[in-house]
């Protein structure tokens, strides 16, 4: 079983820029993929970016291109995502998942507001 821990959501100013991080726990190296998906309401949850164990394949939603980043530290069993340009409409509850072979799983959630 894999454990997720995200954190660095909160509030910002359009603009601005947040990172949040989600740290992997328990059976952390049987993980092969890790992404952030985010649920705004009464919308149903997508996939923000994604990244592969060998930290160099990634794929990113089309509507966060160029102002988001993804990436990950291997010997911390952590993955970030750098959100630069923040939007309104990047409002919403961020959640972390890893996969494995058997199992997909994911963290509690971590807010980011974005509004002036």
């Amino acid at each position: 079983q894999v454990q997720l821990v995200e954190s660095g959501g909160g509030l910002v100013q359009p603009g601005g820029s947040l990172r949040l991080s989600c740290a992997a726990s328990g059976s952390a190296f049987s993980i092969y993929h890790m992404a952030w998906y985010r649920q705004a309401p009464g919308k149903q949850r997508e996939l923000v970016a994604g990244i592969f164990t060998n930290g160099v394949t990634t794929n990113y939603a089309d509507s966060v291109k160029g102002r988001f980043t993804i990436s990950r530290d291997n010997a911390k069993n952590t993955v970030y995502l750098q959100m630069n340009s923040l939007r309104p409409e990047d409002t919403a509850v961020y959640f972390c998942s890893a996969k494995t072979v058997t199992t997909l799983n994911w963290g509690q959630g971590t807010q980011v507001t974005v509004s002036s």
